[in-house]
C-alpha cells in the first residue's frame, strides 16, 4: 500500500517513527513516505521518502495551527491508502483525511491525559480539568479512526474501550544496534543516562548523587527545559558529568558499550508509572545492569530478569548507594547485565513488535473487520 506517516513535532529520524515503524513497513514492501516539518528538505533514506513541509516557526500555538495544516495538506495531496499520524495535535485535523476516504491510524506514544497532570505550563488547579476534557475529546475522535497503535499495553487497554482495532506496538530495541559481545573488563568506570533530560525524568537527583559515586556519568540527550543545564552545572556533582549532547545511534551504542550501569530513574508522575521507557530495554540489550525507579510495572520487569536495583528516583542518597553497590562488585554487575540481555533477546525486541505492526497493515489492506475484544 501507499503509506504516509505524519509528524508535526518529531525529528525526521525519530527512532520509533522513522527507524522502527517506517523502516519496518518499507522492508515489508509498502511504499512509505514520512511527512515532517523541520526545514531540512527532501530525502530518501532506507527505502523511505521524507517530505518536508517547512520548518516550524513561532511558538506552540503556531505549530499546532499553521504547521499542522501544512502537514495535513501534504497528506491530502499525496492521497495515500493509509495515513499514520504520531502527534496529538494532528488528531482533529486528521479527520479531514478520514473524510477524504483515507484509512487513518493514530499512534499514541504517551498517555497524554496523565501527562497533562504534570505539565508546568498549565496552572496547577486547572490540570485535572484539562486532563479530563482532553481524554473525553481524544476518546471520541479515536473511535472514528481505522486503528489505534499504542506504545504500551496499558495505553492500549484504555483505547480498546473506544476502538476495536487497538494494538500495542511497544518501543523495544532493535537488537542488531545494541547487542554486542562487550567484555566487562573493557568497560570504563562510568555510568550513563540516555534520553530526554528534564526534571521529572530525574536528572536532578542523578547529578546530586554523583559526588558520592566513584565513577563518571555519561549524559546524552536533548535538554528539554530552559535553564536546567545551567542550574545543574552549578551543582557539586556536575564535575563528574560527561555532557555528550545528542548522539546518533552509533554514538549511543558506543556509550552503552563503555558504561557499567544504566540509569532510568523517572519521577512517579501518572504518565511514567505505567510507561515502558525505551532506555530501560536499551540498557538491558547492551548488557548493562540498571538502576531504575521502583514502580510496580518496572519492578516486575527488573526482578523477573534479575538485571538491576530499584530505588526511590527522588532520593540522591538511594541512587548513589545503588550505583556504589553495582560498581563495587564487577562479577555481580556483569551477571546482572548478562541476565538483562537474555531477557531482551527472549521477550523485549523490536522484531516481534514490528511483525505486529505489519500484521495490522495486512488487516487494513485485506479489508478485514476489527477483532472483537
Amino acid at each position: 500500500m501507499r503509506v504516509a506517516h505524519l509528524t508535526s513535532a518529531h525529528p525526521r529520524h525519530d527512532i520509533r517513527i522513522f527507524i522502527k515503524e517506517c523502516g519496518t513497513l518499507a522492508r515489508a514492501g509498502h511504499d512509505v513516505t514520512l511527512i515532517v516539518a523541520d526545514g531540512q528538505g527532501e530525502e530518501i533514506r532506507d527505502g523511505v521518502r521524507i517530505h518536508d513541509v517547512g520548518a516550524k516557526t513561532g511558538g506552540r500555538l503556531r505549530r499546532m495551527t499553521k504547521t499542522v495544516d501544512r502537514v495535513i495538506q501534504a497528506a491530502l495531496k499525496l492521497k495515500p491508502d493509509v495515513a499514520h499520524f504520531h502527534d496529538p495535535e494532528l488528531m482533529l485535523a486528521a479527520l479531514k483525511l478520514k473524510n477524504a476516504g483515507i484509512r487513518v491510524i493514530y499512534d499514541v506514544h504517551e498517555d497524554l491525559p496523565r501527562q497533562l497532570l504534570a505539565k508546568h505550563w498549565i496552572p496547577g488547579l486547572m490540570r485535572p480539568l484539562v486532563s479530563r476534557v482532553f481524554e473525553l475529546l481524544e476518546n471520541r475522535v479515536a473511535s472514528r479512526f481505522d486503528a489505534i497503535v499504542t506504545s504500551t499495553p496499558h495505553i492500549r487497554t484504555r483505547f480498546a474501550a473506544v476502538n476495536a482495532r487497538a494494538l500495542d506496538v511497544c518501543n523495544f530495541p532493535i537488537l542488531s544496534e545494541l547487542v554486542r559481545d562487550t567484555a566487562w573488563d573493557s568497560r570504563k568506570n562510568e555510568v550513563c543516562y540516555l534520553g530526554g533530560i528534564t526534571r521529572i525524568r530525574g536528572i536532578g537527583p542523578i547529578v546530586d548523587a554523583m559526588p558520592d559515586v566513584p565513577a563518571r556519568l555519561n549524559l546524552a540527550g536533548i535538554w528539554g527545559e530552559s535553564g536546567l543545564r545551567e542550574e545543574l552545572a552549578a551543582a557539586p556533582g556536575w564535575g563528574k558529568v560527561n555532557d555528550l549532547g545528542v548522539l546518533d545511534r552509533a554514538g549511543v551504542a558506543d556509550v552503552l558499550a563503555r558504561s557499567k550501569v544504566g540509569l532510568v530513574t523517572l519521577f512517579p508522575t501518572p504518565n511514567y508509572v505505567d510507561a515502558l521507557p525505551i532506555k530501560l530495554f536499551e540498557y538491558m540489550a547492551a548488557g548493562l545492569p540498571v538502576v531504575a525507579s521502583d514502580f510496580p510495572v518496572w519492578r516486575a520487569i527488573v526482578e523477573d530478569a534479575g538485571c538491576g536495583v530499584l530505588v526511590d528516583p527522588q532520593d540522591p542518597a538511594a541512587i548513589a548507594a545503588a550505583l556504589r553497590t553495582l560498581l563495587a562488585d564487577n562479577e555481580s554487575a556483569a551477571a546482572m547485565g548478562a541476565s538483562g540481555q537474555r531477557a531482551v533477546l527472549a521477550k523485549y525486541s523490536w522484531q516481534a513488535e514490528g511483525e505486529k505492526l505489519v500484521g495490522l497493515y495486512q488487516q487494513l489492506e485485506a479489508g478485514r473487520p476489527a477483532p472483537s475484544h
